[in-house]
């Protein structure tokens, strides 16, 4: 069996160690960043995605080359990527979720307020279907904060822009940041998200490990592990990363990811490995 990951990363190398003593085969699939022949055949032959492509332009011609069957199709990673339906959805289920407006240009400077005024800053500005924390920011005060959203502005006033909305979030003081992997509802691991005394020291307060925090790995308590996979199972994606915030007694579901990154198999469950597989064979 040869599975498709088309982006050449973390995820890719530690499937290829993982996945070939289980009779998976690990190729990559270059998606983007390529020219692409298309009444020709593709050169190399799938059986099986991992997750599809980004780009929704490029993971349709991706599905119209290969015609394979993928873990999370592209109606699963657009799902997921849209920040403002995520909230929207679990909140309507009942599941705890940051207190969140959704704003989608243009607007007026009076209604920008009005949302501003709903929180105790600083409230957390976020662009709705970006990844890794880019252009996420901070405002304290509402001349900050209406700063921003000049900039978003700025950008969504460009014709070619597809996606002209943002998040504004409350901003939860000292919490823990968790990712927890789902795989088919059921959940297989997490990892902390830290920073470093000096990074905090300095001002930073962003989690993502792209962004410079570290992952350790460790095990959630059963209502994180159950509120995870309630998530997952709320938005039927089959491997989803889930973003937790945990603060004192309260915990709520802040973003989720259906590219998540595979981390060492150390920082999951041991029945990690074993469920990965057979999802990805259910495929097929």
């Amino acid at each position: 069996m040869r599975l498709a990951v088309t982006t050449r990363a973390e995820t890719y190398d530690r499937l290829s160690d993982l996945l070939p003593p289980h009779g998976i085969d690990v190729g990559f699939l270059r998606a983007t960043e390529r020219a692409t022949v298309l009444d020709e055949p593709p050169a190399e032959r799938f059986d099986v995605g991992l997750v599809a492509p980004s780009r929704a332009m490029e993971a349709g011609v991706v599905d119209a080359r290969h015609g394979i069957p993928w873990v999370n199709d592209r109606e699963a990673i657009l799902r997921s990527r849209n920040k403002a339906a995520v909230i929207a959805r679990l909140a309507r289920a009942g599941i705890p979720v940051p207190e969140t407006v959704s704003v989608s240009n243009p607007v007026g400077e009076d209604v920008l307020a009005e949302v501003f005024e709903r929180f105790d800053p600083p409230v957390v500005v976020k662009p709705n279907s970006t990844t890794r924390g880019v252009g996420v920011a901070l405002a304290g005060d509402l001349d900050s904060f209406l700063g921003i959203c000049d900039y978003l502005a700025l950008v969504h006033d460009y014709r070619a822009t597809g996606d002209r909305s943002f998040l504004v979030q409350e901003y939860v003081p000292d919490a823990t940041d968790y990712r927890a992997m789902v795989v088919e509802g059921e959940y297989v691991g997490a990892v902390e998200r830290r920073l470093s005394s000096r990074a905090r020291a300095s001002g930073r307060w962003k989690h993502n490990v792209h962004r410079g925090a570290t992952a350790e790995g460790v095990s959630l308590p059963a209502d994180l592990r159950e509120l995870a996979e309630a998530t997952a199972r709320t938005l039927e994606v089959p491997y989803l990363g889930v973003d937790l915030l945990v603060s004192g007694t309260r915990a709520v579901v802040s973003e989720t990811n259906a590219r998540p990154t595979i981390d060492e198999t150390t920082k999951y469950e041991p029945d990690f490995e074993g469920r990965l597989v057979e999802l990805i064979r259910s495929r097929v």
